[in-house]
């Protein structure tokens, strides 16, 4: 029986290792800034995807890849990882873990829009609606009026924050289908998902290496606190996270993972509350039910 769920079951532990990733990258940004710690997070999750492809495959890099899939999947780390998540760690600092993942619920909606676009695919109105419903969940608990914690922590004004969390999601959306693309034909997880973070990795050091910006990086200090998060993050998410995420998708009905796969702001709703110190309020709860039910919705019916 678990053999057959082992796209669910890989989808259902996505968006577990998401949502820790959400708390550990929240807590980090808030100490070392969303620039350095998209830098170094890429970093140490090149190097435990480059130990774990050389000790499965005998080889760090997986050169076997043909040019046009290096393509997509260079594409699809430099969009997802470099350009994607410099957006969620500014929206991180701004909007707090459980409204980020909330507005990154939109992910599936920007796919299927993206869809139709390139593919012709056609929306239901019934799926319409879900996705009208999920924008209105959203909606819903952005728009609340921040506490004064978060007014210290710059999640007064949502708006910057809302931006760069759409922006982020709109990325992530082109990544899934790049990635898809690049994965075409039965392309090992593992190795997909290393070449997409060594893209990554290089799109965003190359700069600070030529800038001087990689000082600041390696050598400013920063607490025992804030590295644990960034380590752990890194882990948990571009590491552990986007492989699972890839076993999902292979393995499980895209619709079926997709929504599995968006349930971090459901999980997040009490890590909010008692790690983060977060407020959450029924308007935050219904909201997120609403937001989710919409994606199950858009993307099951």
């Amino acid at each position: 029986m678990l053999p057959d769920r082992v796209g669910e079951l890989a989808a259902l532990g996505t968006s577990l290792l998401w949502s820790l990733t959400y708390v550990q990258f929240t807590i980090a940004v808030q100490t070392i800034g969303p620039s350095r710690l998209n830098r170094l997070r890429l970093a140490i999750a090149l190097g435990c995807l480059l130990a774990a492809h050389a000790a499965i495959y005998g080889v760090p890099i997986p050169l076997d890849a043909g040019i046009a899939r290096w393509g997509f999947l260079i594409g699809s780390g430099v969009i997802g990882f470099a350009i994607s998540d410099a957006f969620l760690f500014r929206a991180l600092l701004r909007l707090g873990a459980h409204r980020t993942s909330l507005v990154m619920a939109l992910v599936p909606i920007y796919s299927a829009l993206l869809a139709w676009a390139l593919f012709g695919e056609r929306m239901t109105p019934v799926q319409v609606l879900g996705g009208a419903a999920a924008v209105g969940g959203i909606a819903l608990v952005v728009s609340a009026r921040a506490s004064g914690d978060q007014v210290t922590r710059g999640a007064a004004h949502p708006a910057a924050g809302l931006a760069f969390a759409l922006a982020a999601a709109a990325a992530q959306s082109s990544r899934y289908i790049l990635s898809k693309q690049g994965m075409s034909g039965g392309y090992p997880v593992l190795s997909t998902n290393v070449i997409q973070i060594l893209s990554a990795t290089i799109a965003v050091w190359a700069p600070a290496l030529a800038s001087g910006a990689w000082r600041r990086t390696l050598l400013s200090p920063f607490g025992v606190r804030a590295a644990t998060a960034t380590v752990g993050g890194a882990v948990a998410g571009p590491f552990l996270g986007v492989t699972m995420s890839l076993v999902a998708l292979a393995h499980a009905p895209v619709g079926v993972a997709s929504t599995l796969m968006a349930l971090p702001p459901l999980f997040l709703l009490p890590f909010s509350r008692f790690v983060l110190k977060e407020p959450v309020g029924l308007r935050a709860v219904a909201g997120t039910l609403l937001a989710v039910g919409g994606v199950a919705v858009l993307l099951l019916l």
